[in-house]
């Protein structure tokens, strides 16, 4: 016996069904309301709906591992680079000021500018939808990390060749590509966890969005971790 749901009842996920299903030793024993034995399919129907979310989650963490990765060793990474300005020298932790004047930047043009033309080119009155919001987002920290390779390498080469030092403001590219990207992935995420998670758990979709900010940190730490391990060099990492 399955209680009425007025709800759809969706295919996917159908083994979470049996959580709503009243066997005769539930019922027999008095427990066919508690809810920790029996579900209703209310319930097994907004646990699917959760576990729908987690595909878009995780890759929402690539992102922010690539945030992570710039608003620390790129900062790191400036204090091994010619910071001067005629006879002013630049703090490294100013550079991320260029994260933030992007961010504003592109924070603005989106509705100003991206949605409307997104609008007459899609005839979408919506614009960029949240997936979309979140695909421009991606590219754009890929476009980030190509930059900020190609700028390490050369970094590096100059370093050891000619123990010389090239301008800090190389890095600007990489911190204009990944604040770019996270002026749409802030906003396409942060959409997307609201308007998809059910009704009753709209609450837990604002965590949903930051846990992918806090598992980004984590993921940019192993990868660190790891790479420092798989270069080591007679007990201390490659540099």
């Amino acid at each position: 016996m399955i209680p009425q749901f007025q709800g759809p009842h969706t295919e996917k996920f159908k083994f979470l069904d049996k959580a709503s299903i009243i066997d005769d030793h539930a019922s027999a024993g008095g427990n066919k309301n508690n809810p920790w034995i029996v579900s209703t399919v209310m319930e097994v129907e907004e646990v699917k709906m959760v576990l729908k979310l987690i595909p878009i989650w995780s890759t929402c963490i690539l992102f922010w591992t690539v945030y992570s990765q710039m608003t620390t060793f790129t900062i790191e990474q400036a204090t091994f680079m010619n910071r001067k300005v005629g006879s002013l020298l630049i703090p490294s932790g100013s550079f991320s000021t260029f994260l933030f004047i992007t961010i504003l930047l592109f924070t603005s043009l989106n509705e100003r500018l991206f949605v409307p033309l997104s609008r007459k080119l899609t005839h979408n009155t919506q614009g960029l939808t949240s997936l979309q919001r979140i695909g421009i987002g991606l590219i754009f920290s890929v476009a980030a990390m190509v930059a900020a390779a190609v700028i390490e390498n050369a970094r590096r080469e100059i370093a050891v060749r000619h123990n010389s030092q090239i301008s800090a403001f190389w890095l600007v590219p990489q911190f204009f590509l990944v604040g770019a990207g996270e002026a749409f992935v802030y906003v396409g995420q942060l959409e997307f966890f609201i308007r998809e998670a059910p009704e009753r758990m709209k609450s837990m979709s604002t965590g949903l969005f930051l846990s992918t900010l806090s598992m980004g940190f984590f993921v940019s730490s192993l990868l660190v971790s790891i790479v420092d391990k798989v270069t080591k060099k007679h007990g201390s990492g490659a540099t």
